[in-house]
């Protein structure tokens, strides 16, 4: 039989940290030769990161990823491996993936296909490369060939897929079929984004279905450079069989994804094919393949993946893990919360005990410690509760507006996670300021007259006991906003959007009250479920921030959140106008909602989002998690200033009064 082992390597990488890089790239390379590996391929731009944005522009960035990848070559031997790099021709920067064969570099195949959409932004640095176009680079004493190329591996031929190239219409892997390829690696820097890896699992397997192909499929790792996440998927599929998928979120440095391809098989299929081959001129490169037994790939999805409740669990596991690279990468001591007792500061604390309690899970409690060792006070602690209080710091701040039910919920929540928590009195910082104010200006505040003011000098009187925390520690603290508040403003500058981090800024409100229901009651994995959200889930959301007579409730500040999440959906993501979002909401509400409420609720929503893109525009940085994503430095831009959607708003008011629908008679007031 004619069979091959390949593997997919998968590394957590950082933008431009040339040395620990090098090391995840070597030591996955060193892990494949010990398994006897005879083709690896690893992700895109592996050896710079690939969030390295406008340094892809300068010489050093180039020079520098050259070097790493001549020690890299040295620890080549027996192996043939695939790393990505880019590589400056011709005043030009290509998206470059290096083949290496037993300590020699063969030659560049470059991208051609350049993403450039949502996060994406290759356009502004690299060179798409024209098809069937080749050249030569000079590396030292060497020239290397360049450009659409196929590798002949003493008979076995190895093409390239690199990411985006996958994602069009026309992709390169049906030339690559016609050039008679047996092995399509895809070396891919794969955002994570929810039930994305159902997409990328039929790109893999239709490819290799389609092309009569082996596919090898390897992605990055972690929270790489701040704002994107990358899962770690990585999988490989033979003539349209998926053999094997990888493990997504691990806390690992670097991990491999093995399988045994079978060639006879895969000429088989595309000799069934019967397609007329066009003639190629493969790179030729002497590589002895070892003999290798057959072996019974066995393709499974994670227990979790396969339970029904794949959001939620990739919320918790994306979060989680990105909290946990956030806080390393930063050399940050821990984080801090400003725990208000209220939905988004308990899901936060939450996700920050579950990227504690995950990473202890996988790596063991020494692993942990391992990978913190910087952070000198965690390392005579014994278990995870134990990490929890050294690491996470809740302070509850409370005002003579505060009622005991969420000081209940926020200690509840932090008592059952360990956390270090401090309860703090800010109603005299308050009243001082009020003071100093009514001083100045020479009358008195009150509700009647200054209802904003006084709401938001409460917000930010939080804001420097918890940076001042932060400080102490040198933690990172955490803001606490969601995307609903972000999309109408519901947020205090300077007060609850303090932080170096906004982990929830891309999740809606309705499904976040959803997804710690959840949590408390069936939990990560089934197993890992935290009973302190108990008394928060039973809590109406508030901001607490009004005297508790008022009784201030946020869906009547604001509108229902199932509403402003429909309407944000259908408004911003679909960019549909006033009036057709008006058409979708009473056909989603119908029976839930009057039609006076929809037109109320989509005429504030609209209003509002232009009103605050310039707090947005002050938001701390976002995890992206899906394409409703409203950070205006990676996914959404809107102008700061604009009309306000007034034509709009007056052509859904038109419609309203003459269509003759609902109940109330009349014009209906704005």
């Amino acid at each position: 039989m004619n069979l091959i082992k390949v593997a997919a390597g998968v590394v957590n990488q950082t933008p431009l940290a040339w040395n620990s890089n090098k090391k995840n790239i070597i030591d996955c390379i060193e892990e494949a030769k010990n398994q006897d590996i005879s083709l690896l391929c690893l992700p895109e731009l592996c050896i710079t990161g690939y969030g390295c944005e406008d340094m892809f522009f300068a010489q050093s960035t180039c020079d520098s990823a050259l070097d790493i990848l001549e020690d890299i070559v040295s620890h080549t031997s027996s192996i043939a491996v695939c790393v990505g790099l880019p590589i400056r021709i011709s005043n030009h920067v290509y998206n470059a993936a290096c083949l290496i064969v037993n300590k020699q570099i063969r030659g560049f195949a470059l991208k051609k296909n350049l993403a450039n959409n949502g996060i994406h932004y290759e356009t502004r640095w690299f060179q798409a490369w024209p098809v069937g176009e080749r050249t030569e680079m000079r590396i030292g004493e060497f020239t290397y060939p360049v450009g659409d190329l196929i590798f002949d591996l003493s008979g076995v031929k190895v093409g390239f897929e690199i990411c985006e190239d996958a994602w069009i219409a026309n992709r390169p892997g049906r030339d690559l079929y016609l050039q008679g390829c047996d092995i399509i690696m895809n070396p891919t820097a794969s955002h994570f984004s929810f039930f994305k890896t159902q997409t990328r699992e039929r790109l893999v397997q239709d490819g290799s279905r389609a092309f009569g192909v082996a596919y090898i499929y390897a992605n990055l790792l972690g929270n790489e450079a701040g704002r994107a996440i990358f899962d770690g998927d990585a999988m490989i599929a033979q003539a349209g069989e998926m053999l094997v998928s990888g493990t997504r979120f691990s806390y690992k440095d670097h991990y491999l994804t093995t399988a045994v391809i079978d060639l006879d098989k895969i000429r088989l299929e595309q000799l069934q094919n019967r397609l007329t081959f066009k003639a190629s001129n493969p790179v030729q490169v002497l590589f002895d393949f070892p003999e290798i037994a057959p072996v019974k790939n066995i393709y499974a999805l994670e227990s979790w993946e396969a339970n029904g409740k794949q959001k939620e669990e990739e919320f918790a596991r994306a979060i989680a893990l990105a909290l946990f690279d956030y806080l390393r990468k930063s050399r940050s001591n821990g984080w801090v919360i400003s725990l208000s007792g209220g939905a988004d500061s308990s899901a936060i604390t939450a996700l920050c005990y579950l990227a504690i309690d995950m990473c202890v899970a996988e790596l063991g409690l020494d692993g942990f410690k391992k990978k913190l060792s910087y952070i000198k006070q965690i390392q005579n602690c014994k278990d995870v509760k134990e990490l929890s209080a050294a690491l996470i710091t809740n302070v509850y701040q409370g005002t003579q507006n505060s009622s005991t039910a969420t000081r209940h919920s926020a200690t509840s929540l932090a008592k059952d996670l360990n956390t270090t928590f401090y309860d703090i009195d800010i109603n005299g910082l308050v009243e001082t300021y009020k003071g100093l104010i009514q001083g100045a200006i020479g009358r008195d505040l009150s509700w009647q007259t200054d209802d904003i003011a006084l709401q938001n000098i409460q917000a930010r009187v939080r804001s420097p006991s918890a940076w001042l925390l932060a400080n102490i520690n040198n933690a990172l603290l955490l803001s606490t906003s969601n995307r609903s508040e972000a999309s109408v403003g519901y947020a205090t500058m300077d007060g609850d959007t303090s932080g170096s981090i906004s982990p929830i800024a891309g999740i809606d409100k309705h499904w976040l009250r959803h997804w710690l229901r959840w949590l408390e009651n069936t939990g990560l994995g089934g197993t890992v479920k935290i009973a302190g959200l108990n008394a928060m889930n039973n809590l109406q959301p508030t901001a607490e921030l009004r005297p508790l007579e008022a009784k201030q409730i946020d869906e009547e500040d604001l509108m229902p959140y199932d509403l402003l999440n429909a309407i944000e959906t259908a408004a911003i993501r679909d960019k549909k106008s006033p009036k057709d979002c008006l058409l979708i909401m009473e056909m989603e509400f119908e029976g839930i909602y009057e039609r006076e409420k929809l037109v109320m609720s989509i005429e504030r929503f609209f209003k509002l989002f232009a009103r605050n893109q310039w707090k947005r525009e002050r938001y701390a940085p976002s995890f992206h998690v899906d394409d409703r994503n409203l950070d205006p430095r990676s996914w959404l831009r809107f102008p700061i200033l604009s009309g306000g959607f007034e034509k709009e708003l007056t052509e859904m008011k038109d419609y309203v009064e003459h269509s003759g629908k609902g109940k109330r008679k009349g014009k209906i007031g704005f």
